[in-house]
């Protein structure tokens, strides 16, 4: 709806769709789940570890990821990384319709391909558990007014 309501307001002047064809299809596959992976996994080392509690840089290095993806493939790919973003480009115009699974497929891929990663290599976050972020619910638990009070 924000990309529809975007193109609305500004009321671009149109011109042609990003639309890969050919050897372009190949090339915009690899570069979205390169860049794809790549931006999952610095997110979820940044921003979700348990290595880094108290880190305060996660917007730097998620946004340092994503201009360098863009400069990087930004002219192979329209740099989405994110099938949401792709979803919003298309309705705005920005890319073809017909290219939305190559977008779809890529980030998918390269998002769960990212996670499996960090799972396999930061398998010390699954047992050390965060005693404050877990919500226990016990019978006995009287902290919360009764009714009856």
């Amino acid at each position: 709806m924000a990309a529809g309501l975007a193109t609305f307001v500004v009321n671009p002047a149109p011109f042609p769709a990003l639309d890969m064809s050919g050897r372009a299809i190949g090339a915009g596959l690899v570069a979205e789940f390169i860049f794809t992976f790549a931006l999952a996994y610095v997110v979820l080392n940044v921003a979700t570890s348990k290595d880094h509690p108290r880190n305060a840089f996660y917007g730097l290095a998620i946004g340092f990821t994503v201009f360098t993806g863009a400069t990087a493939v930004g002219r192979i790919s329209g740099g989405a990384f994110n099938p949401a973003v792709a979803l919003g480009a298309s309705v705005m115009g920005l890319f073809s319709w017909s290219n939305i699974w190559i977008y779809l497929l890529a980030d998918f891929a390269g998002g769960a391909a990212a996670a499996l990663a960090f799972r396999y290599l930061n398998s010390d976050d699954l047992n050390r558990a965060d005693p404050h972020l877990h919500l226990a619910v016990h019978a006995s638990d009287h902290s919360w007014p009764s009714a009856r009070a």
